[in-house]
């Protein structure tokens, strides 16, 4: 099939190349001239022979809604826009809206998988009516990792960008807790090979998981995380988990913990959040303050 993708940075541009691979055509939109095909969105959307499926993959808020008001002016009844990037749920619900009273479809698709998304696959959780995700289905297909598992119809429009909202979360967590087993282990006198005993927990232990395994990518180029300052951003989607967890008193502690931990992490030279931002920097590329 034919795609057009709106945004072509460190995740879209991998991405485009791995449906190229899977054999469909994509025409791709960046403001940056070198990594377009074309120089603009009215051209792309002319290079696509209709019903036209649009993802778009650029910064959540502002960026994403320019986006969509530019493709409703330029799409036609029975085409499609796919939101991929790092929305709010609230907003997809909006943006549904305005797309459906020009008779284009939309569907949310929360997306995972980081630097390494070309060579694994993505994780890919989207909402939308049942129509409108048969027209995207053989890129999910595309994109998703080899398997059964790896891709889910979440439910109705916003229920892609919500479960990738939560699994973000989840991750905060994660994260919080391997920084803060490492620096415990880095504390203590008896233990002389910290990154050894990480290296040791990636089989037969029930905290086995790719962050571990990154983990020990990140202590292998930097035993002791020396070179970077203990300081970690959050995307945003941290914040809107807790905030959903209060709408609907949904208790989530540890969670809200992690990210109030990564808020500490900018007052001082954390050694916690030297773990959480090599992690960061292993599965997304992430920047990271050096010191």
């Amino acid at each position: 099939m034919e795609l057009g993708l709106v945004g072509l940075g460190k995740m879209g541009g991998n991405m485009r190349e791995r449906i190229r691979r899977a054999g469909h055509t994509v025409i791709g939109y960046d403001r940056n001239p070198d990594l377009a095909d074309v120089q603009g969105l009215e051209e792309l959307v002319g290079k696509l022979q209709g019903p036209r499926v649009v993802w778009v993959m650029v910064p959540a808020g502002a960026p994403t809604q320019a986006t969509i008001d530019e493709l409703a002016e330029l799409l036609e009844p029975g085409d499609v826009v796919v939101d991929g990037g790092n929305s709010r749920w609230t907003d997809d619900e909006k943006h549904a809206e305005q797309l459906a009273a020009k008779g284009i479809g939309f569907v949310d698709c929360g997306v995972s998988g980081g630097v390494w998304g070309l060579q694994n696959g993505y994780a890919l959780m989207y909402g939308g009516d049942a129509e409108h995700v048969a027209k995207v289905q053989p890129v999910f297909d595309a994109l998703k990792p080899e398997g059964a598992l790896g891709a889910v119809h979440a439910g109705k429009v916003g229920a892609g960008h919500f479960a990738k909202m939560v699994h973000n979360g989840i991750e905060y967590a994660m994260m919080q807790a391997y920084a803060e087993g490492w620096e415990l282990l880095e504390k203590v006198d008896s233990v002389t090979d910290v990154r050894e005993v990480f290296r040791s927990w990636q089989e037969g232990t029930v905290i086995r998981s790719w962050l571990l395994d990154l983990a020990v990518n990140a202590l292998d180029d930097d035993e002791h995380l020396e070179k970077l300052r203990g300081y970690a951003q959050d995307s945003g989607e941290g914040r809107w988990t807790v905030e959903a967890a209060i709408d609907h008193a949904v208790p989530l502690p540890a969670i809200t913990a992690s990210l109030f931990a990564r808020f500490a992490s900018r007052q001082d030279d954390s050694p916690q959040m030297k773990m959480i931002a090599a992690l960061r920097n292993q599965f997304g590329g992430h920047a990271v303050e050096k010191k």
